[in-house]
């Protein structure tokens, strides 16, 4: 069971690497980066992410013997999943720093235009990585160790009540403040996309105006934003968070391991489908993106028109 869920998690990296890699591709051509900073950062956590899971579930499958310095090393850096979740837990943060500087711009635009500077933008892309970082690190080297040659990470506590205490605060920072800052800023968002709506309605005389439609357009991308976040976020992550809250409160009971790998693969979906809802839903990305699919169907027209004139 745990060789499968390695091969699993090994391509939904290999996955993720391709998707994060040529949204991040189509976001540079395209000139988005300079626009959005905090989205091709976002894209930049998900990227790192997928490298690491590629690395580390290759080194798993591997079944090195961790023995010496170098082992000590390659299990807390590698074997214990270290980077990996340096890169998810940065990527949350990342998610709810892009969350907050939308809510500033819609529903505080004339506060953000003045207050909102450049430099709080890259502060908070540069302390969803350290933060990340810093806390990952610490936290894998103060629980984990080398066994008989077998890495084993997470595993050594003070006592009980501290491994329950970072489990609920584990819990409570990266999944329900989370949420509630989704749900808060996305719902006042809404509200003001819809009042700034109807206002543009009473004062068209006749037929929609191109304000209008633009109105209408960035309600909708609003709405089906917060609904890919939100639900996508709240729903594959929540078996993970709560089996792991489960487990921690109940160790003499311990759930099946299955049960447990499946919730990580769960989770790590997410990791994948992010790109396509913070990158592709802006157009100068869609073209690059459709710019290459059609290149490609171009070049093997192109390819079976001269093979067949041979």
């Amino acid at each position: 069971m745990e060789f499968y869920f390695h091969i699993a998690l090994l391509i939904i990296g290999v996955i993720g690497t391709a998707a994060n890699g040529l949204v991040l591709y189509a976001l540079v051509v395209s000139k988005q980066h300079k626009k959005h900073v905090l989205i091709v950062n976002q894209n930049a956590l998900d990227l790192f992410t997928s490298l690491m899971m590629v690395i580390t579930y290759t080194v798993w499958l591997c079944n090195i013997r961790v023995t010496g310095s170098a082992g000590h090393w390659l299990c807390m850096l590698i074997l214990s999943n270290s980077l990996v979740w340096c890169g998810t837990i940065g990527s949350v943060i990342n998610l709810a720093c892009v969350t907050v500087e939308r809510y500033l711009k819609v529903v505080h635009h004339a506060w953000s235009k003045i207050k909102l500077k450049n430099w709080m933008i890259n502060s908070a892309m540069a302390f969803s990585w350290i933060c990340s970082f810093t806390w990952n690190i610490a936290f894998v080297f103060s629980t984990s160790t080398v066994m008989y040659g077998r890495c084993m990470p997470y595993v050594i506590w003070v006592n009980a009540t501290a491994r329950i205490v970072h489990t609920i605060w584990y819990f409570v920072s990266f999944y329900v403040i989370i949420l509630l800052i989704f749900i808060f800023c996305y719902w006042h968002i809404l509200i003001v996309i819809r009042r700034q709506a109807q206002v543009m309605a009473g004062h068209a005389e006749a037929g929609p105006s191109t304000a209008q439609v633009q109105s209408h357009k960035m309600q909708s991308s609003v709405i089906k934003t917060m609904i890919f976040v939100s639900a996508l976020y709240a729903i594959l992550w929540f078996p993970n968070h709560i089996h792991i809250l489960i487990q921690s409160l109940n160790p003499r009971n311990p759930l099946s391991k299955g049960l447990y790998y499946a919730t990580v693969v769960i989770a790590f979906l997410y990791m994948c489908t992010n790109p396509f809802v913070y990158a592709t839903k802006f157009d100068p990305v869609k073209d690059v993106l459709l710019r290459l699919i059609l290149c490609k169907k171009d070049t093997g027209t192109v390819n079976v028109v001269s093979s067949s004139r041979k």
